[in-house]
């Protein structure tokens, strides 16, 4: 069986809906049981943004979870709120180039990436989100890839169509989001 229970929580304006929104559509295309419940509000004026994301091969029992498989953390503010999803059964992922502290939280693993900085260095800080999603997509390995690039052509298709070299820039963000936990093991 196949399930994720992801938490993903970062600064407002970060891209976490979006990530959120791309990975349920990809479950949902996927033949897969989804859940996704956003929680924001003046997180849009530069509060924390927190999203909610269940991906399952089985019916999903409540919608709300107290513990999540992968807890995704993009800023010191969603480190300190987001402790309480975490226990010895999740992983823990944070951002290593804007967090200034290292999650203190007892988890079966915490994992360090540089997404932002990879993201202005090597592409564009505009494909910083899609540089979680592929860390996400590696560290859970709950949809395939085709599914993922479907749901962002169908997130993304006005921007594609309006510029079509950004659908290369975004297919290369997630794959070096990818390559960011290139050894690590799935959830």
């Amino acid at each position: 069986m196949t399930r994720a229970r992801i938490v993903l929580a970062g600064e407002g304006g970060q891209g976490v809906q979006s990530i959120a929104k791309i990975l349920v559509e990809a479950g949902y295309a996927a033949d897969k049981k989804v859940l996704y419940i956003p929680n924001f509000g003046v997180e849009q004026r530069g509060g924390v943004s927190i999203a909610f994301c269940q991906i399952s091969d089985t019916e999903i029992g409540e919608p709300r979870f107290s513990k999540g498989d992968i807890v995704m953390m993009l800023s010191d503010r969603a480190i300190e709120r987001c402790g309480t999803y975490v226990d010895k059964n999740t992983t823990v992922i944070y951002d290593t180039s804007v967090c200034l502290t290292k999650p203190e939280v007892e988890a079966k693993e915490i994992i360090g990436i540089p997404a932002n900085k990879m993201a202005n260095e090597k592409l564009t800080s505009r494909v910083f989100n899609i540089i979680v999603l592929g860390v996400i997509l590696k560290a859970t390995n709950v949809v395939e890839m085709k599914y993922v690039k479907d749901a962002m052509e169908l997130a993304l298709g006005k921007k594609y169509k309006a510029k079509p070299e950004l659908r290369d820039l975004n297919d290369r963000a997630l794959e070096l989001g990818m390559s960011l936990i290139q050894d690590k093991t799935s959830v």
